[in-house]
């Protein structure tokens, strides 16, 4: 097959989508399929990797987003389908490309649309106005479903939205993890001693993109908790965003430090896998790769009792090896962090590398081709 996607907010520091680009790309490859990917930047631009082929095309800047683009000109992305004709199209956005599902259709061709996203918590974060919100939010993304065969959510936390207006072409299909490349033999012990002050310190993570809906500032407020409570603990904060001067800001006179975005991969496994707990505080992930990228690295998970990430770890309302899950409160964090430090290391890292076995990047691919195959051969009877 000729497999195209096209993103939105895609970008040399995004995460997860990014990554999620990338691997499913390399998998098609590798399988015998051809891929084109469409993305915004500043000019246009045409390469080839591992994970396929590339095309750059001029996009706005997102206000506020630090440094978002999002594609205007949809007519350009459609001529430039029509140039691949793909066999099956794939979008990774539900505002400006949302109308390439009905090209799609139009043209026989399956279609998915990933929901990377909640569109309901978003509209009620930014906007702080559920009740003027939800009719909207219904309505787009009702209107989505009927464009596209498929919505895809990764997770039932995603997939709510949809469920509650009765989408009937809704799917689950949830994310991988590179489980060589995130490993617990990534675990640096000179490299983490340096981080700390002394051997009997604990190893905090945030890893993520610095922005209001991840609520960073909860895992500052968390570390200055349990410092309050004598526990010997110190923060490294991986990622870049629009928020991060207003963080440093609040991080001053406590052991927090910044890295920035880490883009080589065996150094951000290295951080993972050398830390004792990842934090994982933003109430809206609809999965969080940066949290099962910590599992596989041997690392458990505190989380947001309020997202998706419960299903990632595995866990309810119980503290086990894999990590825990808080109601969105610093003092009910530090209590999951001290829970989970209860635990002695070897069980809880044992425990986290063998839920994240459990999503190798392999399902993921089999079961995205398998929708578009199965759609290719229900229109063919």
């Amino acid at each position: 097959m000729r497999i195209a996607h096209v993103a939105n907010f895609y970008g040399p520091r995004s995460g997860g989508l990014r990554t999620t680009m990338h691997r499913l790309g390399h998998g098609y490859q590798q399988r015998g399929h051809d891929v084109l990917h469409i993305v915004p930047g500043a000019e246009f631009e045409r390469d080839w990797s591992e994970s396929g082929q590339r095309l750059t095309i001029p996009g706005r800047v997102l206000a506020g987003s630090g440094g978002y683009r999002v594609i205007v000109n949809v007519a350009r992305v459609r001529r430039l389908l029509e140039e691949f004709a793909p066999d099956a199209l794939e979008v990774s956005d539900r505002f400006t490309l949302s109308s390439l599902g009905d090209w799609a259709r139009d043209r026989g061709i399956p279609s998915a649309v990933f929901s990377h996203e909640t569109l309901t918590g978003l509209s009620e974060t930014f906007l702080r106005a559920p009740r003027l919100t939800n009719a909207p939010v219904n309505w787009w993304n009702h209107r989505l479903a009927r464009r596209f065969d498929h919505v895809v959510a990764t997770t039932a936390f995603a997939a709510r939205e949809f469920q509650r207006l009765g989408v009937t072409n809704l799917v689950r299909v949830p994310l991988g993890v590179d489980l060589d490349v995130f490993h617990p033999t990534r675990r640096d012990e000179e490299w983490r001693a340096a981080q700390l002050a002394s051997d009997d310190d604990v190893l905090l993570v945030h890893c993520g993109r610095l922005s209001p809906e991840k609520k960073v500032d909860r895992s500052i407020d968390t570390l200055i908790a349990l410092r309050k409570r004598g526990v010997k603990a110190r923060l490294l904060v991986a990622g870049d965003g629009p928020t991060r001067a207003s963080l440093e800001r609040a991080a001053v006179g406590y052991p927090i430090a910044f890295l920035g975005f880490v883009h080589d991969r065996t150094a951000l496994a290295r951080l993972l896998a050398s830390a004792d707990v990842v934090l994982a505080p933003g109430p809206l992930e609809t999965f969080c790769l940066a949290a099962l990228e910590a599992l596989a690295s041997g690392t458990p998970v505190v989380a947001s009792a309020s997202s998706a990430v419960r299903e990632v770890l595995g866990v309810d309302d119980a503290h086990l090896a894999t990590g825990a899950v808080a109601a969105d409160s610093p003092r009910l964090f530090a209590d999951a962090v001290q829970s989970v430090l209860a635990v002695p290391a070897a069980v809880r890292r044992e425990a986290a590398r063998r839920r994240a076995e459990q999503f190798p990047w392999s399902t993921t691919i089999d079961r995205m081709l398998e929708l578009h195959q199965s759609t290719h051969e229900r229109r063919a009877a």
